[in-house]
C-alpha cells in the first residue's frame, strides 16, 4: 500500500461558518482550496449554527489541542413555551407551555442559577460517544440512551432583552464542552415551562473571535504560530533547537507551561510540557522544525 504523503501546506484558518453547513463541511472545502488532505477542527459547531470554527490544516492539525480548551462566548435566542427534541430549532415539537406571564426580570434571575460549575446531561444531538456510537446516529434512529452529567462551567448566562413575544436573546460565556442549547432547555424548566434555541452564533473560541473570522472561501491560512498564541512563548538559540528537532527532553522554561518553542524569527519549533524533575518533553515537534 503506498504511503499517504506528507503534508505540505501548514497552517490555522479562523473561520465564521455559515448557517446551513456542517463543521465536516467547511474542512472538505478547506482541504480542496488549500489542496491539503489533512485538516480538522477544533470544535464542532451545529449545522444551523454560525460564528468561530478554529481549523488547522497540515502539521497545525496535531496543534488543536492547545486550541479547543479555550472559553467559548456565544449570543443567540430563547424561544419559551416550546419545547423540541433537539432543545433547538431544528427538532420536531414536543411540548408546549403557556409562559405569557415570564417577565425579562424572571427570565434574567433564571438564567442566574444556571452559572458557575454546574453538571449538564449532554442532548441526544450531540457528537458524544457512548458505547462506541455517537449519540446524534442513535438519535437518528429513534433511540435514547442514558447519559451521565458531565461537570461544565458557565461564567456568564446572560438573558438581553425580548427579541419579540416569548423570544428572548442571550450571551453566554462557558467553558467547552458545554451545551447551549441545553442551558436553553434548562432556562424553560427553571421558569415552570419549557424552551428551544435558535440562531446560535459563536463569536469567540479564546483567544480567537469573530473579528479574526471570515467565510470558509475568504478566510486566511495563518502560520503555524497562531495556534499557539495562547501559550507561553520561549525563544530558542540553535543549539537549543537542535535539540529540539530531535526530541530531546530539556530543562524546564519558568512557569507552568505548556510553551511555544520558537526561533528568533518566531517560527514555531514545537510544544513542550512539563515532564517531572524540573524537565520538559516536546508534545508536538513540528515537521518543518525537522527539516
Amino acid at each position: 500500500m503506498a504511503r499517504r504523503r506528507p503534508p505540505t501546506v501548514h497552517g490555522l484558518a479562523i473561520v465564521d461558518k455559515p448557517a446551513g453547513v456542517t463543521s465536516h463541511d467547511v474542512v472538505g472545502l478547506l482541504r480542496r482550496r488549500f489542496g491539503e488532505r489533512r485538516v480538522g477542527h477544533a470544535g464542532t459547531l451545529d449545522p444551523g449554527a454560525t460564528g468561530v470554527l478554529v481549523v488547522g490544516v497540515g502539521s497545525v492539525t496535531r496543534l488543536l489541542r492547545f486550541v479547543t480548551g479555550g472559553t467559548k462566548r456565544y449570543t443567540g435566542e430563547v424561544v419559551l413555551g416550546v419545547e423540541t427534541d433537539s432543545q433547538d430549532a431544528d427538532g420536531a415539537v414536543t411540548a408546549t407551555h403557556g409562559m405569557a406571564t415570564v417577565t425579562l426580570e424572571d427570565a434574567r434571575a433564571a438564567a442566574s442559577t444556571l452559572t458557575g460549575d454546574i453538571m449538564q446531561v449532554p442532548p441526544m444531538v450531540s457528537a458524544l460517544h457512548v458505547g462506541g456510537r455517537r449519540l446524534h446516529e442513535l438519535a437518528r434512529q429513534g433511540i435514547e440512551v442514558e447519559r451521565a452529567p458531565r461537570p461544565v462551567t458557565v461564567e456568564r448566562f446572560v438573558v438581553v432583552d425580548w427579541v419579540e413575544p416569548d423570544v428572548v436573546s442571550i450571551e453566554v460565556t462557558c467553558s467547552t464542552g458545554t451545551y447551549v442549547r441545553t442551558l436553553a432547555a434548562d432556562l424553560g424548566a427553571a421558569l415552570g415551562g419549557g424552551a428551544h434555541l435558535r440562531r446560535l452564533r459563536r463569536t469567540a473560541v479564546e483567544p480567537f473571535t469573530i473579528d479574526d473570522a471570515a467565510p470558509p472561501d475568504k478566510c486566511e491560512l495563518h502560520p503555524p504560530i497562531t495556534a499557539v498564541r495562547a501559550l507561553r512563548t520561549v525563544v530558542v538559540d540553535d543549539e537549543v533547537q537542535a535539540a529540539i528537532t530531535v526530541g530531546r527532553v530539556l530543562p524546564a522554561p519558568a512557569g507552568v507551561g505548556p510553551w511555544a518553542m520558537v526561533t528568533a524569527a518566531d517560527e514555531l519549533l514545537a510544544v513542550y510540557e512539563r515532564h517531572g524533575d524540573g524537565t520538559a518533553k516536546p508534545a508536538v515537534v513540528l515537521t518543518s522544525a525537522r527539516g
